[in-house]
């Protein structure tokens, strides 16, 4: 069960040449509340859940109440190839993609996903939500078994401010331009950290090996049915005229919680998933 609220999330490109698009995803299919609010530093700003085939065979719910973006316009559009040195900082730029009053800011199609006007913490079952038909959250299917939503825009550098909740046994994550994961897991009360828990920047896959990833500087994660705080501030990777990668996307800082996990964290290309 995936629970969203306030986001923006994509399908994810393989390589860090193709165009950017940032993912939410739902890896074991356990329930999650999230709501983003984003400042980016490009023309256009994406994101959009993602969910692993082996999903599809338990509850999965993703909820989503609405996503502001602020943009910071650069006065082009970037090639797709990636994101150029930019100019001068230009002006910002707020920008809407849900508010939970209608589905008009994500692309078709939209499966299973639709609204409904509440959802909380299941009395009968810590790993799951309870919701209440209406408006106002996105939700992805009564069983949860929906797949991928993604938004109508794409981001280069972006700052998000992502708020969650997450039953027990939670895992998920956001795919910043469709590749590089910080993940979202039940990790409360846990000593022992990895790159694939809670605030975990992901591991690459190498030949069929994961390889790399970034822990979590301290544990900061709430117990299951709390509402927790990302703060990231992401920047895109570099390339010059002629396509060629100069330097790597790097997570400047991560917060959770109001406590750092992540500082200057250069992730060299896609994470597993992506």
């Amino acid at each position: 069960m995936l629970l969203f609220i306030i986001w923006s999330v994509f399908t994810c490109p393989s390589r860090d040449g193709d165009a950017a698009k940032p993912i939410f995803g739902a890896r074991h299919c356990k329930p999650i509340f999230v709501k983003i609010i984003f400042k980016a530093e490009d023309s256009i700003v994406t994101m959009a859940p993602k969910m692993n085939p082996s999903c599809f065979t338990a509850p999965a719910f993703c909820i989503v109440k609405w996503v502001t973006i602020f943009l910071v316009l650069m006065g082009g559009f970037y090639q797709a190839k990636g994101q150029l040195a930019p100019p001068s900082p230009p002006p910002k730029k707020s920008i809407t993609i849900s508010d939970g009053r209608s589905l008009l800011g994500w692309e078709s199609p939209l499966g299973e996903w639709g609204l409904v006007k509440s959802a909380k913490l299941a009395l009968t079952s810590s790993k799951t939500f309870s919701l209440m038909p209406g408006k106002g959250i996105l939700v992805n299917g009564t069983d949860g078994k929906a797949g991928n939503l993604i938004s109508k825009f794409q981001h280069g550098d972006v700052q998000a401010a992502i708020e969650y909740m997450v039953p027990e046994g939670s895992n998920s994550g956001v795919y910043f331009q469709g590749r590089y994961e910080l993940q979202i897991f039940d990790s409360y009360g846990k000593n022992l950290m990895s790159p694939e828990e809670n605030g975990g920047i992901y591991p690459r896959v190498i030949k069929g090996e994961k390889v790399g990833g970034n822990a979590p500087i301290i544990n900061a994660s709430k117990p299951p049915g709390q509402w927790q705080k990302f703060i990231v501030i992401f920047r895109a990777p570099r390339f010059d005229a002629d396509g060629n990668k100069i330097e790597n996307a790097k997570y400047v800082k991560v917060t959770h919680n109001g406590q750092l996990i992540h500082q200057n964290v250069e992730v060299e290309g896609p994470t597993a998933g992506a």
